[in-house]
């Protein structure tokens, strides 16, 4: 039997065109390529997931490439990529700082540093989670990265920018990865799924994409799972029950209830949520992000802004209409307090209960005004 290789490793992008959401570092990593403007060390930090060590990989393939595409890609052909990509390479090193912190593996790297490449133009040192290494590495390291050899480069890497000392910022150039966007991460699935022969519906797509939070590789493996689970067939359904993610139906019925003088059922949907296994702060912070919803669909121009299929953002353009904006705003705020007080509250499902009460309230005062005035005109 064939051993199995988890998608975020299968499927790891070997080329600069084939990265995921970073597409301005990627361009001014080409065309340093194409000026022949590469700095002596870089900074690639971010968040998890998000390809950080995946360019530096690529990166330093291209460095040694000796047929570059017209694009200034690696051509994975010659003799540098492919010793590379069978992890063969004698002049690319790759050391995780995790677990080689201490001065005298900076040392030993350092050492290192002074042999020339052999059969190829550059040596690369790609150093992973650099923040872990001590204060002491961190100054055995300065001078050599301020001064290495003209064949020498650097590519650290770090999840935690703010950790590195201002001395080593200062010796690189610094290439911030953001977060990659839902609608990224959900094509990427996409074309995974197509390769792997599984059918996954689109509403799916866009759980895992939330629920990976800007990381492709947590969305990968989150793929994975499901497939592990629920074979070449993943249903929305299927999505949301493994990943223990409340059903956006809940809560376009929670709105329906609170905007109409149907409070009790509000209560009662609420009471079965809880009973269905679900955290307080989960579903008010995602009720926030509902209302949030919402309101963009009250204008065509911000309609795009939300990370929704589009047969969700119908769904809630036709809920919003007959909806007060400034309700819907109050409504946003009231969520937005309770999930930020929940953690400090003693009873907090009675907190979750108020905040339910005071939206309906709102609505409720709101429509009596209307009538009000209504009579009085």
């Amino acid at each position: 039997m064939d051993n199995f290789i988890v998608s975020a490793r299968k499927y790891r992008p070997n080329t600069f065109n084939t990265v995921v959401g970073q597409d301005s570092i990627v361009a001014t990593l080409k065309n340093a390529i194409k000026t022949n403007q590469v700095a002596q060390a870089f900074l690639f930090c971010g968040p998890r997931g998000v390809g950080k060590t995946t360019c530096a990989r690529i990166l330093a393939k291209a460095l040694n490439c000796t047929n570059l595409t017209t694009e200034h890609e690696p051509c994975n052909e010659c003799p540098s990529c492919q010793s590379f990509n069978q992890s063969a390479s004698f002049n690319v090193y790759e050391l995780d700082a995790a677990s080689n912190n201490s001065v005298e593996d900076i040392r030993s790297l350092v050492e290192q540093v002074r042999i020339s490449p052999q059969g190829a133009k550059y040596k690369v040192y790609i150093i992973d989670e650099v923040h872990m290494l001590s204060n002491q590495a961190f100054n055995a390291f300065l001078k050599t990265l301020e001064e290495p050899p003209s064949y020498a480069k650097f590519i650290l890497a770090t999840t935690e920018k703010h950790k590195i000392i201002p001395t080593i910022l200062s010796r690189c150039q610094v290439y911030d990865f953001k977060r990659i966007t839902d609608n990224d991460i959900a094509k990427h699935l996409e074309y995974v799924a197509k390769q792997e022969g599984v059918t996954i519906e689109q509403e799916a797509l866009r759980v895992i994409a939330s629920k990976a939070d800007g990381a492709l590789r947590d969305a990968l493996s989150i793929f994975d799972q499901l497939v592990s689970s629920s074979g070449n067939q993943i249903s929305y359904k299927t999505t949301i029950h493994h990943l223990n993610v409340l059903d956006v139906d809940h809560y376009f019925k929670m709105t329906e209830h609170l905007f109409s003088e149907d409070v009790t059922t509000a209560l009662l949907l609420f009471d079965e949520i809880l009973a269905q296994g679900f955290d307080g702060q989960h579903f008010i912070a995602g009720l926030a992000t509902h209302f949030r919803n919402l309101l963009l669909a009250q204008t065509p121009g911000t309609v795009k802004l939300m990370e929704s299929s589009d047969a969700v953002k119908q769904k809630y353009i036709q809920q919003v209409q007959g909806i007060d904006r400034m309700l819907l705003v109050r409504a946003m705020e009231l969520a937005n307090q309770c999930d930020f007080n929940y953690k400090m509250s003693n009873n907090k499902r009675l907190s979750v209960e108020i905040c339910l009460l005071q939206i309906n309230g709102n609505y409720v005062y709101k429509l009596k005004s209307s009538v009000r005035q209504s009579r009085e005109g």
